[in-house]
């Protein structure tokens, strides 16, 4: 993407704020309304999913009905060409990712006022029917007068369901550490989603850690799935009992086990900063599975207080049953444990019926998904990547043993997992043409993408490639070809006046090849000086092109007076040969005009004036200025047709792909093209070159 491009002619790039996996985001300025803007530039692979970008759409104009201080605005949402964007409000400050980053873990009050604030934000949309589903810090934003913003709901929505449930498992892996067992599982989703990943981001504001981590995405979903909940050590980290009881039961693995909704955590949030020792207890008592609970208030006796007397005869016997009662149950206790140590201290002694496992269908799952369920059912697996046309990535191809088959349980499953198109050598199409070569790679697999770029390599050849060639690259990736727009046209220099030696020199820094091997000799000119060229100066010429120059020779001996032809309304040919038989020699002037006639139109000096032998006479041709059709013409013909309408023919190609045996198939510029007069022109001809 290139900094400065606009997006519907309002919406300016003006500089990369950032990226990510999903999308690069600029900052912007929406040129209509006169404001900075952000604007999120979806990455290709996202562009190229049809079923992606109707969700993209349906859930950006969701999102953009959202207004409230805690959530970052969208404003609008479009497509230029093939790339898609979502313009947002410009938040002035860093995410929580990049303040945990920096700082660790985040004082108390500051968590506590973060998670509130994400909390009012997710409730109101929550109450709009909207989920977010990828509540992470990269996704929460905080302006410098500390005010938290949501970004980012329509799209990870939109990213979210079709990549945990459609064509792409792989993509929402970045989020991985932050999302729900319901969602890890493919389940459907409901708010307390949500509230799960704000137990994680506040878990992690409040350590500096993140409550599950492992060597892959899989298996870090498969703790969210099955490990124990993680409690915060309040002693060591200094946490109130209060605070790490919501963090507890927001991340219960059942959403039923957790908070309601967003509301209801915020108003527990405010009453974990002003009430702890109340809001502790009565989250521990709430909530159905805690790894710890705060001690209740103390209570007042309903007996009334007596004093320490003696032990009756009746309290003395009761001691003494229960003292037996409390002996017996300690000895049962011990036979208790010596008997789970027998059981369980040495493994297979004892039968074990229903050890068999039916296997089930796992083909078509995501790895995760292939894994938990395969996991759940007492069975190890084993995964083998292999690329595949027809099957997504991180979707299982085949299986051993197959679905049905009854093995023992712990037994090894084998999952033959997709990583997606094999990857292709890519082959060399530098010097191809442009359309060869595109035809080319898109019969291999690939999408091609052509830019240009002047060069004195054949306009319309492939002059670099990226990937280079020989690169293993993945069936289906784009390639970009740099296609050659030819030499970039220049203004042509005057160089009448010069000496031969500064005419060549200034000729070399403009990158252009000048002949002087014509002499003439004119009249008040000195010899060696350039008297005349033969293209216009500032006529655009490309720099391949070679102009010819008139070199004085001074006035000739006895120079005689000749009488200068009328040439006007003359063909420019005809005119040409009338002054060269006079004697004389001539330059062209050009005019422009609607009606062109492709006649002489003025001479200077008139026709019949008496002027010395070898003088130079300029005459105006009038042209339309635009290039003549030329289809079908011989190449004589062709360049007679060009000098008449002003254009010279710089560049002959040939080829025996289209048209008429010896006869030209077009010029580029095209026929039609407004083209300065006195500029180069290629013919393009059937046949081969001679």
């Amino acid at each position: 993407m290139i900094e400065q491009e606009t997006f519907n002619n309002r919406y300016r790039l003006d500089r990369k704020l950032g990226e990510g996996g999903m999308a690069v985001v600029y900052c912007g300025t929406d040129t209509v309304l006169r404001r900075r803007v952000a604007v999120k530039v979806l990455r290709p692979q996202y562009a190229a999913d049809d079923e992606f970008v109707r969700r993209f759409y349906q859930e950006a104009e969701s999102a953009a009905k959202l207004s409230h201080p805690n959530i970052v605005n969208t404003y609008d949402v479009g497509r230029e060409g093939e790339t898609y964007y979502i313009v947002m409000e410009l938040v002035d400050g860093p995410s929580l990712a990049e303040i945990i980053a920096a700082d660790g873990k985040l004082p108390e009050p500051v968590a506590i006022d973060y998670a509130a604030q994400i909390c009012n934000g997710l409730a109101f949309a929550h109450r709009a029917g909207l989920l977010h589903r990828d509540i992470k810090p990269a996704n929460i934003l905080v302006t410098k007068d500390d005010v938290v913003k949501l970004s980012d709901f329509g799209i990870a929505r939109a990213v979210s369901q079709q990549t945990m449930t459609l064509t792409k498992p792989g993509l929402v892996m970045g989020s991985v550490y932050y999302i729900s067992p319901e969602q890890a599982q493919g389940h459907e989703l409901h708010e307390s989603s949500d509230l799960y990943s704000v137990g994680v981001v506040l878990y992690q504001m409040l350590t500096g850690e993140l409550p599950f981590t492992g060597e892959s995405p899989v298996t870090v979903a498969l703790k969210h799935i099955g490990d124990p909940v993680p409690t915060i050590d309040t002693q060591k980290l200094g946490v109130s009992p209060a605070l790490a009881a919501i963090v507890n039961k927001l991340l219960q693995k059942q959403p039923n086990n957790r908070f309601h909704s967003a509301s209801e955590v915020a108003s527990a949030l405010r009453e974990a900063r002003e009430r702890p020792s109340v809001a502790a207890y009565k989250i521990a008592n709430d909530a159905p599975t805690q790894a710890f609970r705060a001690a209740p208030p103390p209570r007042r006796s309903p007996m009334p207080d007596r004093a320490f007397t003696s032990i009756s005869a009746e309290e003395e016997r009761r001691s003494r049953i229960s003292g037996g009662v409390i002996a017996a149950l300690v000895v049962l206790a011990l036979l208790a444990t010596g008997l789970g140590y027998l059981i369980f201290s040495r493994p297979f002694t004892l039968p074990q019926f229903g050890s068999n496992v039916t296997v089930g269908d796992y083909t078509s799952m995501t790895d995760t998904q292939a894994q938990a369920a395969i996991v759940n059912a007492g069975l190890v697996v084993r995964f083998i990547k292999s690329p595949s046309d027809t099957v997504p990535a991180n979707h299982v191809i085949r299986q051993n043993p197959v679905a049905g088959t009854s093995v023992a349980r712990n037994s090894l499953i084998e999952l033959v997992v997709s990583n997606g198109l094999p990857l292709v050598g890519l082959r060399d199409v530098r010097g191809y043409n442009a359309d060869d070569a595109k035809r080319t790679l898109e019969g291999d697999g690939f999408t091609v993408k052509l830019t240009g770029r002047y060069d004195n390599a054949p306009k319309n050849s492939v002059i670099d490639q990226r990937p280079k060639p020989g690169a293993k690259v993945r069936k289906g990736s784009r390639i970009v070809l740099v296609v050659s727009q030819g030499p970039k046209a220049i203004p042509a220099p005057n160089f009448v006046g010069m000496s031969i030696d500064d005419a060549v020199t200034l000729a070399k820094r403009s990158d252009l090849t000048v002949d002087t091997s014509q002499r003439g000799a004119y009249p008040g000119v000195a010899p060696n000086t350039i008297a005349a060229q033969d293209v216009t100066p500032g006529i655009s010429v490309d720099r391949s092109t070679v102009i010819h120059l008139v070199v004085s020779t001074g006035a000739p001996p006895n120079a005689s007076s000749v009488s200068a032809p009328n040439v006007i309304n003359m063909q420019y040919g005809n005119a040409i040969a009338q002054l060269n038989g006079a004697g004389l020699t001539a330059a062209v002037k050009f005019s422009t005009q609607t009606d062109s006639n492709g006649l002489i139109v003025a001479e200077d000096p008139p026709g019949g004036t008496s002027i010395p032998a070898g003088s130079t006479v300029t005459i105006t041709l009038s042209v339309s200025g635009e290039v003549p059709d030329t289809e079908g013409m011989s190449l004589s013909d062709a360049q007679a047709t060009l000098l008449q309408y002003g254009y010279r023919v710089n560049r002959i190609t040939y080829t025996t792909s289209e048209g008429a045996d010896g006869k030209v198939v077009r010029t580029d510029p095209g026929a039609g093209t407004t083209l300065d007069p006195g500029s180069s022109v290629t013919l393009i001809v059937n046949g081969a070159q001679h």
